[in-house]
């Protein structure tokens, strides 16, 4: 097994200790300053010691002579290839405050507490974000459209906010694992040389079992502990039509932006035609609740709507669960994420140019000394990446291109490192804070992502499941089969 070449000159110019220690640093002081901030760590004092992080990494490069200019070149096309998604998330802000203004989640939360059972509620909220992301093939617009909904049904409903992100995001990442869609799926596919639906056919075989010991997980929970506030919240929905007109007409705006993006109309396009029409429906069916804002803040009503796009939009009502439910930050409330995710990408575009990413790829490649050490060593590298990079592509690609080698000296067919580094890099991505996929389901559903983390059990079981696969030699597929 020769590797080697792979790494280039990056295994002679940085040492194991140099490569680790940045990342040490990092987890040390994040540890100490949410135990101190809180909730609160990710207004900007977690964004500061990313930087930090960066810094230190930076250090470590010029000790080991790699130049300023090559290691800011790499921070400078980080912070480029988030430019979509930093828009994506301004336009996710900008949907919450304007499907709140329109009607549209007010709606959604009145419909679906009659629609929807208690007693399978949760198992309902994967079933129908797998079902939305297979079709959309973006776990991120299954959360922006149907999961903001179901997080306002669930709060309704009396269960943990955290938990209901939990099993909507095992819901959506499920799909977007699955779907042909993808483009995650399609990366993992063409990175390992592997055919896409023989990839997502032979994902079947971990993800299909982690998939139904979540739904058996969350069906039972659902049936075990029956929220205790269901019965005194049915007042409080049926008070949504004292302050929003309430329609099914108000749901074409979300099925047009699911439609569009199942259509690969692009993301910006699709989301931003969801926040025009958004503003258009409030004008046309909200009248009262504008005139009734109007006077209150003393502003028109062309304010009263845009500031729905890019301000705060708090809906006073005579119940607590109302007000709660009722608010949203719009393009405002995502600068903080935004914030989070660049100052990741400084990080981990200074770790990429000093050439701790393959070093540390390397180091895992060289320690695999059978199967299930290949395998091991894949998942850890794909953590990694996730951790230090921030980037759920760059989990996907390096391991892919790093690892390739070892699987196919090993016989084992490219299904084989297309499958693990989907278990453990694309589905891992969403329980790191400062990973671009963990900030950005945290502003979205609005939950923090240590308090969905242990809920989200698809995403953290299926790189157990893969390693366990591994381990038993299940179905391994060799490159002459």
């Amino acid at each position: 097994m020769r590797n080697n070449n792979s790494l280039g000159s990056d295994s002679k110019l940085l040492s194991l200790f140099d490569s680790l220690f940045p990342i040490i640093v990092l987890v040390i002081l994040l540890f100490i300053n949410v135990n101190i901030y809180g909730d609160a760590s990710l207004d900007g004092s977690n964004q500061f010691i990313l930087i930090i992080g960066a810094a230190i990494a930076y250090l470590f490069g010029l000790k080991n002579k790699v130049s300023s200019s090559s290691i800011f070149s790499s921070i400078s096309s980080n912070i480029k290839s988030i430019s979509i998604p930093i828009l994506i998330l301004l336009l996710v802000g900008a949907l919450s405050g304007t499907w709140l203004l329109s009607g549209i989640i007010p709606s959604m939360v009145y419909y679906g507490f009659d629609l929807i059972n208690a007693s399978l509620f949760l198992p309902i909220c994967i079933i129908l974000s797998a079902i939305v992301a297979i079709a959309t093939g973006s776990s991120w617009s299954t959360t922006a459209t149907i999961g903001i909904g179901l997080i306002g049904i669930g709060k309704v409903l009396g269960f943990e906010s955290g938990l209901v992100a939990g099993a909507v995001i095992s819901g959506a990442y499920f799909g977007d694992k699955m779907s042909p869609l993808s483009d995650t799926t399609n990366l993992a596919a063409a990175v390992s040389g592997s055919e896409l639906f023989s990839h997502i056919k032979y994902m079947t075989i971990t993800t299909i079992p982690t998939i139904s010991i979540t739904l058996v997980f969350f069906t039972l929970y659902n049936l075990i502990y029956q929220p205790s506030e269901l019965v005194s919240n049915i007042e409080y929905v049926e008070s949504i039509k004292d302050y929003f007109y309430i329609s099914p007409v108000l749901f074409i705006v979300p099925l047009l932006v699911i439609f569009l993006i199942i259509k690969k109309i692009h993301p910006v396009v699709s989301l931003f035609t969801g926040v025009i029409l958004a503003c258009l429906f409030s004008a046309l069916f909200q009248n009262d609740l504008i005139e009734n804002l109007s006077s209150s803040y003393n502003i028109n009503s062309y304010q009263v709507i845009i500031n729905s796009v890019v301000n705060d939009t708090n809906i006073e009502t005579n119940a607590t669960l109302l007000n709660d439910l009722f608010s949203s930050g719009g393009m405002k409330g995502m600068l903080n994420t935004i914030w989070l995710v660049i100052a990741a990408m400084v990080f981990g575009g200074t770790m990429e140019a000093i050439g701790a990413l393959k070093r540390i790829s390397f180091f895992l490649i060289s320690s695999a000394k059978s199967i299930v050490g290949l395998f091991s060593s894949t998942i850890l590298s794909c953590l990694t990446v996730n951790i230090t990079a921030s980037d759920q592509y760059l989990s996907i690609v390096i391991p892919g291109k790093m690892f390739s080698k070892a699987f196919e000296d090993r016989n084992l067919s490219p299904v084989n490192l297309s499958r693990t580094i989907e278990d453990s890099g694309t589905v891992t991505s969403v329980l790191i804070p400062w990973n671009t996929c963990g900030a950005y389901q945290s502003s979205v559903l609005n939950v923090n992502v240590l308090d969905y983390f242990v809920y989200a059990m698809f995403n953290w079981l299926s790189p157990i499941m893969t390693l366990f696969i591994a381990a038993i030699g299940y179905k391994l597929k060799k490159i002459n089969e």
